[in-house]
């Protein structure tokens, strides 16, 4: 007797990407730079910034790789999630498969299109791995999918999350990383924590991008969900802040370099959590561990204690895992934000 056909369902997990090679830096910055999200001036003046900073930042950017093995990691990392969110995918259908979109380097969205359309699948749900909305990440993202979809010539369900700033597993999983680190400090030992998140440019959230709200309300969950009286706390000592800035204008604030300096000066001890950041790359790695731990050194900072970042940890997937389960059941679009009546717009539509 044959079996009837079996379910495929396709997971897209969309991030950044990063170069994978020192050659690969100049083109990885050139496609940065050339998003219409990123630089919003028309074309052919945006081709023309895309080449000249991309190779002025190139040298620059060699060497940050350089330090982390000459290429970001985020690609395997990212993997090792998927590999995870199948296993905990595993009641949703026959076959589960995960498949990698990067926005700006291999694996880009066409790619991840003419693999979802090889492997036959039957439902494809979109997971950016951007926990909070913004037009210059998951809408770019998404809008990016489309296109590639179009000339794939996909044409099966699509189920899109939209954003989960506050997702019960994702926030679980925060608080929990961030519960262990602070027991590695004395009862009474000044500590602040400083989450630290990408920046953006003030005018595009002055604009409407809901970014920097949402990262605020992430936060405000985090401290919430980790009981600090169960850590033998009063109180938590924290604050929200933002690193990455470059170029000339003013970016949403305060720093977390001003913010590690400032701690220098009140003789504070850090803990640093990447809040918008859910795998390792040259951001945190670099950024955050070496350079930022040595402005800490250099400000007086008693102690520099960063946590890690998400990866495959047990209650990030478990959330995941969740919300593919919830845009399965209501379809098209998952906006939590939505019920809460802050919906990030049309953009993710």
């Amino acid at each position: 007797m044959m079996s009837g056909k079996k379910k495929k369902l396709a997971v897209v997990l969309f991030n950044l990407g990063g170069p994978d090679r020192p050659d690969a830096v100049e083109p990885f910055l050139f496609n940065l730079f050339s998003d219409p999200a990123i630089i919003r001036v028309p074309q052919p003046l945006r081709w023309l910034i895309a080449k000249i900073v991309s190779r002025r930042r190139a040298p620059l950017a060699k060497e940050i790789y350089a330090q982390i093995g000459g290429g970001s990691p985020i690609v395997p990392l990212t993997e090792a999630q998927g590999r995870a969110l199948e296993m905990a995918l595993s009641d949703q259908a026959d076959e589960v498969k995960c498949f990698l979109a990067m926005r700006y380097w291999r694996p880009f969205a066409d790619e991840a299109a003419q693999a979802v359309k090889a492997w036959g699948a039957d439902e494809v749900v979109l997971l950016p791995l951007y926990p909070q909305y913004s037009t210059t990440t998951t809408k770019s993202s998404l809008k990016d999918w489309d296109r590639a979809a179009k000339v794939a010539g996909l044409s099966l369900p699509i189920r899109t999350i939209c954003c989960y700033p506050v997702e019960e597993g994702f926030i679980a999983a925060h608080a929990g990383l961030l519960g262990e680190a602070l027991t590695k400090f004395a009862p009474g030992e000044s500590v602040r924590v400083l989450f630290s998140a990408h920046g953006l440019p003030k005018k595009i959230v002055e604009g409407g991008d809901p970014y920097q709200a949402q990262v605020e309300a992430t936060c405000a969950a985090v401290v919430a969900k980790l009981g600090v009286a169960k850590l033998g706390l009063t109180g938590l000592d924290w604050i929200t802040c933002y690193q990455s800035r470059v170029g000339p204008l003013e970016w949403i604030g305060p720093a977390t370099d001003k913010e590690i300096e400032r701690a220098g000066r009140e003789g504070k001890s850090l803990v640093v959590v990447p809040i918008a950041f859910v795998s390792e790359h040259s951001e945190t790695l670099v950024e955050l561990d070496m350079e930022y731990g040595k402005l800490a050194a250099e400000a007086g900072v008693p102690r520099y204690v960063r946590v890690p970042a998400l990866g495959t940890e047990p209650r990030f997937i478990a959330g995941l895992a969740n919300l593919v389960r919830a845009v399965r059941e209501t379809g098209g679009v998952l906006c939590p934000e939505e019920a809460a009546g802050r919906p990030c717009g049309e953009e993710a539509r």
